[in-house]
């Protein structure tokens, strides 16, 4: 980054335009999955946990996206999976809210907290539910998540699948919830 002036005359630290134009190709990088171009980039320094002006990580952009490729690309070179963004999302609720089984699997093996909330304290397991996401449910109680976890608002993954009118997590989450019994 280079020094600039403000309006005012002060000198402020800040991105020059050649900074920013090339952040904004990191961020399309990760909206496309182009793995292979960011490689060297990290391999030079690039910092793995680099965010957008939204505070979207490259991991948050990748996983959203499902490119499981580039998602472990930047595993691989130290991104947190536990780094949320400006609305306080994580990876593990985006890929969770999408669907993508190896996605969320992939984040759960490299330390993403099953039981990490959002703001209002909802779950990946309750996204999974509320969006009758039930490869991922199935996936996420395997791996220990807890479906007598509550949100901010007292609610269950059950709770917010029924308000939701998802038509099978529902009958999944009794199952699992009998099953402990």
């Amino acid at each position: 980054m280079h020094e600039h002036k403000t309006e005012a005359g002060d000198t402020s630290a800040g991105p020059d335009a050649e900074t920013i134009e090339f952040a904004q190709k990191i961020f399309d990088l990760m909206r496309a999955g182009d793995a292979a171009r960011l490689q060297p980039l990290l391999a030079q320094g690039l910092p793995a946990n680099l965010r957008n002006h939204k505070g979207d990580s490259l991991l948050m952009l990748a996983s959203y996206h499902g490119h499981i490729a580039t998602a472990r690309l930047l595993l691989e070179h130290g991104a947190d999976p536990e780094l949320y963004n400006d609305q306080g999302q994580a990876p593990l609720a985006g890929a969770a809210y999408k669907g993508d089984t190896v996605m969320v699997e992939l984040l759960l093996q490299h330390g993403a907290n099953i039981e990490g909330a959002m703001p209002g304290g909802r779950t990946a397991l309750m996204m999974a539910a509320m969006f009758n996401r039930c490869d991922v449910l199935d996936l996420l109680l395997a791996h220990g998540a807890d479906p007598d976890v509550r949100d901010g608002a007292g609610l269950s993954a059950l709770d917010v699948a029924r308000i939701m009118g998802a038509p099978d997590t529902p009958v999944q989450l009794m199952k699992a919830v009998q099953q402990a019994l």
